[in-house]
Order: structure tokens, then C-alpha cells, then sequence
């Protein structure tokens, strides 16, 4: 990697190899000893886990795939979403939901959305929080169908604290809640490959050398909190883990029926759902084919020269919804195997002093090729909710979804079931600016495309029908007036209303 910097000079033909390998295990050396003196006791695991991490990261050569050597998945590795749910489900399905845990990713903070804590406390629809939504959607199945599913919630050392505060209030919900802690790992000089922590504490000048290793830790720290074995002991047999802030990942009961009734030789480990890629979601990671393997590809592994063959709708058709279905024994297994197998992810950051730093991590999904009897399923569209930036919240507000026991689901009053495209700009960025500018949500049933720029505000109930584009320029500023309906327009200039 950058071992050899410029240290070269002198070494004979043939042993530079021999060279590089002393330098590598001599920058080992000095990360462990570093490492030495930043440890508690608290803390060991997660080093042993971030010390096997810095050595496969020392040890990787080159790209992490060799392009030549990518397929499409065969055919029968993704099943469609409706062969699936084509099979009669059983009589009962309190056996089914009984070997069932959901994991929510809870390790993300809300300050993309400018706010502050935990994103899983964010309100995102009738004051409830994406928390209570998840909630509410396991409390009505337990009630349906008399069973016991709990919640797991991976929390991260920025969302732990105040999480917990808030589990309190469902004490009297019938969903028993467990959590356990996301790894911490400490940043490394872009430079030097050592830690820029200078002790073990979080605050004052360590205050960001910290960070959690990214959502394929869910399997290290699942297993080292001592709750895999427990929910195995309890019967637990499959978890289906999915990022608290998709709204469309809710327990299916056609995907878990297929997984529990595979027969025992040919159980399926892990299930992926998929689902078609559009223009929006180039970026997204895909499945392929890669050494006789179902193998998650992720756009960071991709060499620049494909970056845009991987960015194709018609190459790559599907992409990762990140809703994942996983044995609990296998995971196990893994484990105490030490076989889990995920490609590293190097990400680069700056520090708020401007020192350049390196974090390592790893995703959740890569681990698929280790798991037997991998499957990708096709699911529709509607699985796949996320709420990433304000404009996603707009959507979910609006009245193209209803909500029914913590679940939305689009409204049947909508003539197609495509997500309209919104473009909220800059004003409309951080939750609070943004409720401040609409008095009321809009009515948007029939709308295709949004587009706001500027200083623009919404009176009560205005309605806005195909494609709308409101800008106002820098200075100016535009009031939609209360009952306006905008059907196919662009609006912009300057329009004041004014209190009198």
C-alpha cells in the first residue's frame, strides 16, 4: 500500500518483496504497541477484532475483484418475489414467526437531517419516530398471531446512551427489546497507518478519532455479546436484519415461510432481497456471480475503468435493499470458524482539524458468499423505503402512503405505484427548517416530479399534480398560497404574503 515510500533505494533486485514484508509486519508491530497503550479492559474484543482487521487490510494486493472474473448470477440464485409468494402459506404461522428475531442497524445519527442524537428518534410520520413505527409493526404480529418475535437493536457508541433512555417508554408493549453495541474502532493516519487516538477516552481532541466499524460488524459483536447464543438457547432459529430508517423492511411472511420450510439438507443461510435498479440507484451494491459464488459487489470495489459499466441499468439489473434474512447457527458457526469472509471498505475522511485519517469497514451483505444455499430474492419496489434526506421525509409525510400498525404502504388512490422524484434544495435541508416551511403537507397523489429552490414556503393544503418546479432566486422569496393547486408548472420570481 504505501510501504515503501520511496525506501527502496539499495535494495537488490529480487528482494524487494522479502523488503516489503519486514515493513509490513514492522508497521503491524507498531499498531499492536500502539494499540497496547490505548487498551482497557473493556475494550479487548473490539481490538482483537480491529487487530485482524489492520492485518487483512496490510495483507490485500490490488483491486478486490479481478473484472474478467464477474458473471450475472445463474437464474435460480434470484428468485423472483412471486414465485415465492405463490406457495400457500401454512394454517398456522405462529410456529414460523416463533424462530424469529428482527435486527434493526441503530448505529446512525440523525445529522445528516441536522439533527441531533440517535436518527432512529427522528419523527417521520403522525409524531411517531422510525423506533415506534418498528415497534408497532412486531407488537401487531405477536398480537395477530399470539407469538413471541423480539426486537434487537445494533446500537453504536453515538446512539447507545440515548437509545436506552428511550426503551423505556415501551415496557408495557408486548415486544421484548434487547440491544448490544456496534465495535469501536479507532481512525489511522492516512500516513503513518497508526491510530490517531491519544487515549481511550471520547471527548475534548478524541472526540472524533473514534468510529463503529460499519454494519458487517453485526456478526463479531453479535456473537461476542453473548445474545446469539442466547436466542439460539430460546429457539431462535433466523434473524432478518434490515437498516432502521427503510420503512418498507417489515417482516414478510412469505420470504420466512420459504425459509423455514426448505428441507434440512438444502437449508437456505442467508437471503438477500433485491430489487430492480433505476436511475436512482446506480450507486447501489448488486449480486454476482464470482468464483462459483453468490458474491455482493459494492461500488468502492469496482476499478475506475468499470465504475460506469457498473453504474448500468441494463448490465446490473438489481440492486442491495440491505434487508437481509440470516441463519442464527450459521452465523455461529462462521464465527467460531473465524470463516466469515467480507471485502474491507476504505474510507477516507478529514478531520475537523484537517488531519486526513482512514477508517476501516466492512458491510453486512458481502458476507453472503460464506453463508450455504445463498438466495437472492426480487422483491417489489415497495420494500425498499428509505428515508436518507428531507426530501424522502416529504414523501413519507404525504398522503401517498397510509399507515396501518407501523407500517405504510402506498395509497390505493394513487393511479400508478411509482415514488414521485423530489428535489428539496438547500433551504429545505435540516428537519427543522423544513417544517417551518410547510404549514401543512401537500397533496401529492398525483404528482411526478418536484423540484424547490430557495426561499419558498407552502400555505394549508396545496396540491401539487405532475411536474412541479418552484425556484426563487437569491433575495427573493416565494409564498405558495394556502388551496393552490399546481398542476405542471414552474414557478419562480419573487411572491410575498403578507400578515395584515
Amino acid at each position: 500500500k504505501v510501504l515503501t515510500c520511496g525506501l527502496s533505494k539499495g535494495v537488490p533486485n529480487g528482494g524487494m518483496a522479502q523488503f516489503q514484508e519486514v515493513m509490513r509486519q514492522q508497521l503491524e508491530t507498531s499498531m499492536h504497541a500502539e494499540l497496547e497503550k490505548l487498551l482497557d479492559t473493556v475494550s479487548r474484543k473490539d481490538f482483537d477484532g480491529f487487530k485482524k482487521l489492520f492485518h487483512r487490510f496490510l495483507q490485500v494486493k490490488g483491486p478486490s475483484v479481478d473484472w474478467p472474473k464477474i458473471h450475472r448470477p445463474p437464474e435460480d440464485s434470484i428468485q423472483p418475489y412471486d414465485k415465492i409468494a405463490a406457495r400457500p402459506l401454512p394454517d398456522s404461522l405462529a410456529d414460523s414467526l416463533n424462530k424469529l428475531v428482527v435486527v434493526k442497524l441503530n448505529g446512525g445519527l440523525g445529522t445528516s437531517m441536522g439533527c441531533k442524537g440517535p436518527k432512529s428518534l427522528i419523527s417521520v410520520r403522525n409524531e411517531n419516530t422510525f423506533l415506534d413505527l418498528t415497534v408497532q409493526q412486531i407488537e401487531h404480529l405477536n398480537k395477530k398471531y399470539n407469538t413471541d418475535v423480539p426486537l434487537v437493536l445494533m446500537n453504536s457508541f453515538n446512539t447507545d446512551e440515548d437509545t436506552k433512555k428511550i426503551l423505556q417508554k415501551y415496557t408495557h408493549h408486548r415486544v421484548k427489546i434487547h440491544t448490544f453495541n456496534q465495535s469501536r474502532y479507532p481512525r489511522i493516519n492516512k500516513e503513518s497507518l497508526l491510530p490517531v487516538a491519544t487515549d481511550i477516552g471520547m471527548t475534548g481532541e478524541n472526540a472524533d478519532v473514534w468510529y463503529p466499524p460499519g454494519h458487517g460488524d453485526i456478526y463479531a459483536s453479535f456473537y461476542n455479546s453473548g445474545l446469539l447464543d442466547q436466542l439460539i438457547t430460546e429457539g431462535k432459529e433466523y434473524i432478518f436484519v434490515s437498516n432502521i430508517d427503510n420503512l418498507g423492511a417489515t417482516v414478510d411472511l412469505n420470504i420466512l415461510h420459504h425459509l423455514v420450510s426448505q428441507p434440512n439438507g438444502k437449508r437456505c443461510e442467508f437471503i438477500m432481497e433485491v430489487t430492480d435498479k433505476t436511475r436512482a440507484d446506480v450507486k447501489g451494491g448488486t449480486l454476482i456471480q464470482y468464483d462459483n459464488k453468490l458474491r455482493l459487489l459494492e461500488i468502492a470495489q469496482v476499478p475506475k475503468a468499470h465504475v460506469d459499466e457498473f453504474k448500468s441499468v441494463t448490465k446490473f439489473k438489481i440492486f442491495n435493499t440491505n434487508n437481509l434474512w440470516i441463519s442464527l447457527g450459521a452465523i455461529k458457526r462462521l464465527q467460531e470458524q473465524n470463516a466469515m469472509d467480507m471485502e474491507i471498505i476504505v474510507n477516507p475522511k478529514t478531520l475537523d482539524g484537517g488531519q486526513n485519517v482512514i477508517q476501516l469497514e466492512t458491510a453486512v451483505g458481502a458476507a453472503i458468499k460464506s453463508f450455504d444455499n445463498a438466495l437472492g430474492i426480487n422483491v417489489p419496489r415497495s420494500r425498499f423505503l428509505p428515508v436518507k434526506t428531507v426530501s424522502d421525509l416529504l414523501l413519507v409525510m404525504s398522503n401517498l402512503y397510509s399507515l396501518e400498525a407501523g407500517s405504510l404502504t402506498m395509497s390505493q388512490k394513487r393511479e400508478f405505484p411509482t415514488t414521485p422524484h423530489v428535489k428539496l434544495g438547500s433551504s429545505f435541508t435540516k428537519v427543522q427548517e423544513y417544517q417551518t416551511r410547510f404549514e401543512s403537507i401537500p397533496d401529492m397523489l398525483e404528482l411526478d416530479h418536484l423540484t424547490v429552490s430557495g426561499d419558498v414556503t407552502f400555505g394549508k393544503q396545496v396540491s401539487l399534480k405532475g411536474t412541479v418546479i418552484i425556484i426563487a432566486n437569491h433575495g427573493d422569496r416565494i409564498d405558495i398560497p394556502a388551496g393552490t393547486i399546481l398542476e405542471n408548472k414552474i414557478v419562480s420570481g419573487n411572491l410575498r404574503i403578507l400578515d395584515h
